[in-house]
């Protein structure tokens, strides 16, 4: 079986927590760890590729059987002929294990052990410092004790954050992730997170009824940003991208992705802005 970008099962050699994706934000083989095997998650974005996904909590994880997961994947990709059988041309490479998954994993009341068993094992291989450990996170939960310890393992395991903000709009947020947080809370998460690990912002957008993401959202995300910037710290940059994969949600029929000059074009009003930013069609 050779990966590709458009399809991220989780099921992927038959184990319970982690599995190997080709990812497009990655350039390469990324190994996912789901925290979130029921499914469950605090947000329900539109665009999710999740079936059947629910809104709740994780179960328990079984941490030892996570570790030994991740450790012989990454033993079968470091140290075999693993690449070569099943990764494309161009993508054979081992760039970072990803906590991810069909969940918000900072969810998982064990997440912070999850983060330090999984740099140990890196440390194990002696991978620690050759690839990164990623959080693909909405971001709701930064605030948290636990959720903190976590980022700051992340942060000493060549780390990053990748946070979520499709919307800097109340009504956008509701529309696109079904939630309704708060952007005071989203403006403090993305500043507590940005202190404590190495951050990326992650913004999906799309053709929604045929139509992008209105001029009034765009000024609004490019003047949060702006005010993010100006009170600081910085993020590493963001990263801006379209539909890869099908949804799973009702409003599917709904979504299309949008042409590459759009990303491009809204990316370099991004730039203007002094923030690195880095497009993914």
């Amino acid at each position: 079986m050779t990966l590709g970008p458009e399809d991220h099962a989780r099921e992927a050699g038959g184990r319970s927590y982690v599995y190997p994706v080709v990812s497009r934000r990655a350039q390469g083989v990324s190994v996912g760890i789901n925290l979130n095997p029921n499914n469950a998650c605090n947000w329900r974005c539109i665009y999710c590729q999740v079936p059947g996904l629910v809104r709740g909590k994780p179960p328990p994880i079984e941490l030892a059987r996570m570790e030994d997961e991740l450790r012989g994947l990454l033993r079968e990709i470091a140290q075999g002929d693993w690449l070569a059988r099943h990764a494309p041309e161009g993508a054979r490479r081992l760039n970072d294990v990803a906590f991810s998954g069909n969940g918000e994993p900072t969810s998982a009341p064990q997440f912070a052990e999850a983060v330090e068993r999984a740099r140990a094992v890196l440390a194990e291989l002696e991978l620690l410092g050759r690839i990164r450990l990623v959080l693909i996170t909405n971001g709701s939960l930064v605030h948290q004790r636990e959720v903190k310890r976590g980022l700051r393992a992340l942060a000493t395991a060549n780390g990053e954050v990748w946070f979520k903000l499709d919307s800097a709009t109340e009504e956008g947020m509701r529309a696109i992730n079904d939630v309704a947080p708060g952007l005071e809370r989203v403006r403090t998460n993305l500043r507590l997170a940005c202190e404590l690990a190495h951050t990326w912002i992650q913004t999906c957008v799309f053709a929604r009824k045929g139509a992008p993401p209105s001029a009034e959202e765009q000024e609004a995300l490019l003047a949060f940003l702006r005010a993010h910037l100006r009170e600081g710290p910085p993020p590493r940059g963001l990263l801006l991208y379209g539909l890869a994969r099908p949804s799973h949600q009702p409003e599917a029929p709904e979504l299309a992705r949008l042409p590459v000059a759009w990303l491009e074009s809204f990316a370099a009003r991004i730039r203007a802005l002094g923030l690195e930013t880095r497009v993914f069609p």
